[in-house]
């Protein structure tokens, strides 16, 4: 039969509801919660093992603490979609990761119970040490709380944050929710270090166990309860991990079962007017209560939509195969032929492709967790003994290494190939992952060579040209499906440095496109063509360096040039075709298409390339538009707000 109640989640606009309800019921909240985001995730994409496994948490958390008074700080905001409709949140929830809907991550703006932006992991500890040390400054009142996955702490971040926490005796919170899981299973000492001591259930059931046991000595037992419990908090780090964190200055709780809310609940109210640093491990399933969720090979993490029966995701239209698998198959080909190659991933041996990499090379496969500057100083390591290491990380994640790439890769001139999937706009992700800032970040860089296909197969030959440069390279492609060239021959080396001309219709305006951008500029010349107005379109391949006698030799013909990135205008592909024309002392009106000086939302990527007339019909707008401008006008790029 049915369940025909009124749904409790129903009656939840924000914690103080929540609060109504008697702890029997919270039960009753965490399936409804559940079910919601199975039925939202399902339509709509997105993350799903993560949430589903810390609506306990949630619950708990907002249950004793006071948000927004009380801070809680979500370690990648993925983790937080409870949180997220028990905090105002549930009569927008169907419209996630949509354009214009609520964010998948945590977003200030948002909501006041987001006290912290959160896409990238390992952030949590830092910043709610930040807030709280902000709260005693105002002398205002509440408690801090960290929340962080096991993942997250495998990166090093999350170890500056408890390093400098525990000695401040403040009374930070951390929330260690351990579910064995990042993107990927986890790896490395924490993980083993975690996994191989007491569980959290295994704990609980001793405990109660022993309780029941002497409650049978009553009146006696009570007495002796108490003096167990004394001898189990003195000798707790030589059963469980609490000596790692004991050691750091925390006071460690746990494991305690984190699916378990009246337990939670009972953990966070005992140690919620401490005053000292406390760490509480919890123990977690990813995916829990949706049984494909929990059997999924990467814990229900990144979804396509799919049909809640099965967990089936729904059938895609059938079309090219994607970038990131071009990638992956082209690199296994040529690893054939060179011993050296070794490949490296941030905990994303799947979203990267590399898994394929893995099955076939195991012993020259890494995965290093989320710790994206350890992979590429790691990298730089393997270089200067000869190995070719390839770092594929997304473009997003490779800003949080900048560091080493500069010092540890370019300062030494060392062969590390960087592979940047998910360059480019990524739609439903939004802020915190548009890989649009790469270009710029590495074009500065003495010695690097930069490079960006227009197709698939272009990809494979760049991936043989980064591996046979003696020195850093990269290659950036963006997410999805690629455009379904035919492969012409095994991967091999291109001229560094050299573009190509890939469609003449005349010498009115040259359109020099960048990558993804091709095909659409290709389409925008031969628009203007039937207008009359002549344009060639040059296939730029190098970002660095660039083809400048191509480029030079075209704008002086033309006496007008179109540049055209899927990537950022300031300081991008763009502006370096502009630096090479003023150094050259070539006179051409110009104009700048790339993605504008701001942080991209969450979106529909064909409605946001149209926008930023990064289309055929933007392109050739832009194109009509500088000719008919006067050729002294203002130089500067014009961008067009999205």
């Amino acid at each position: 039969m049915s369940d025909t109640r009124e749904r409790l989640l129903d009656r939840i606009d924000s914690p103080a509801d929540l609060k109504k309800l008697s702890p029997e019921e919270l039960p009753r909240v965490a399936d409804e919660l559940r079910a919601r985001i199975i039925e939202t995730v399902a339509a709509n994409g997105g993350h799903l093992g993560g949430p589903l496994g810390t609506v306990e948490l949630a619950i708990a958390l907002h249950y004793v603490f006071d948000s927004p008074r009380d801070k809680i700080v979500w370690d990648v905001g993925h983790q937080a979609y409870a949180h997220k409709l028990l905090t105002g949140r549930r009569d927008r929830f169907a419209t996630l990761r949509t354009p214009d809907g609520i964010s998948g991550f945590c977003k200030r703006e948002e909501s006041e119970h987001d006290a912290f932006g959160a896409g990238h992991a390992s952030t949590s500890i830092s910043a709610a040490l930040g807030i709280l040390e902000a709260k005693r400054h105002k002398g205002d009142p509440g408690k801090v709380i960290a929340v962080i996955g096991d993942g997250g702490l495998t990166g090093g971040l999350a170890f500056e944050g408890l390093n400098n926490s525990g000695p401040l005796e403040k009374d930070l919170i951390v929330v260690l929710n351990d579910n064995s899981f990042s993107i990927a299973p986890n790896v490395g000492a924490i993980s083993l270090w975690l996994s191989r001591k007491l569980t959290g259930e295994t704990v609980t059931w001793w405990r109660r166990r022993v309780k029941d046991s002497l409650r049978a000595w009553a009146p006696a037992g009570d007495r002796v309860i108490r003096a167990v419990r004394r001898a189990m908090e003195a000798s707790k780090t030589l059963l469980t991990p609490g000596i790692l964190f004991e050691g750091l200055g925390f006071e460690y709780v746990g494991p305690v079962p984190g699916h378990d809310v009246a337990e939670l609940v009972d953990t966070f109210r005992a140690v919620q007017e401490q005053r000292r640093p406390i760490l509480i491990h919890a123990v977690t399933v990813k995916g829990k209560g949706y049984g494909p969720a929990e059997k999924h090979h990467e814990g229900g993490h990144g979804m396509t939509p799919f049909d809640v029966a099965t967990g089936q995701a729904k059938p895609a239209k059938a079309g090219p195969p994607s970038w990131t698998k071009v990638f992956a198959q082209a690199l296994v080909e040529l690893a054939e032929k060179d011993p050296r190659v070794v490949a490296i991933t941030a905990a994303m041996p799947s979203g990267t492709g590399l898994d394929q990499f893995q099955s076939r090379f195991p012993a020259r496969f890494y995965d290093v967790g989320i710790a994206e500057q350890h992979a590429v100083c790691f990298a730089a390591g393997l270089a200067t003994e000869g190995v070719r290491p390839v770092c594929a990380i997304y473009s997003t994640f490779l800003q949080r290494a900048y560091d080493q790439i500069i010092h540890d890769v370019g300062i030494q001139e060392l062969p590390v190939f960087f592979a940047l999937d998910r360059a480019g706009l990524v739609g439903a992700d939004g802020k915190t992952h548009q890989g649009v800032f790469d270009i710029a970040y590495l074009r500065c860089l003495p010695g690097f060579v930069l490079m960006a296909p227009k197709d698939e197969d272009e990809l494979r030959h760049m991936i043989a040209t980064g591996l046979a440069h003696d020195g850093p390279a990269a290659v950036r492609y963006p997410r999805g499906n690629a455009l379904g060239v035919k492969m012409e021959g095994p991967p091999r080396p291109l001229p560094i440095g050299r573009g190509e001309i890939v469609a003449d219709h005349g010498r009115a305006v040259a359109i020099v496109a960048l990558g993804t951008m091709v095909a659409p500029a290709v389409a925008a010349a031969a628009v203007l063509a039937e207008q009359g107005v002549g344009a060639v379109v040059v296939n730029a391949r190098f970002i660095k360096p660039l083809d400048e006698e191509l480029i030079v030799r075209l704008a002086a013909e033309c006496g007008a040039v179109v540049t055209v990135e899927e990537g950022a205008a300031t300081g991008g592909f763009g502006a370096g075709v502009l630096e090479v024309l003023s150094a050259r002392g070539v006179a051409a009106r110009t104009r700048v298409l790339g993605v504008p000086d701001e942080f991209v939302e969450q979106g529909n990527v064909t409605k946001q390339l149209h926008e930023m007339s990064l289309d055929a019909p933007g392109i050739a707008a832009a194109a009509r538009t500088l000719l008919e401008r006067p050729a002294n006008a203002e130089q500067a790029p014009r961008l067009r707000k999205v």
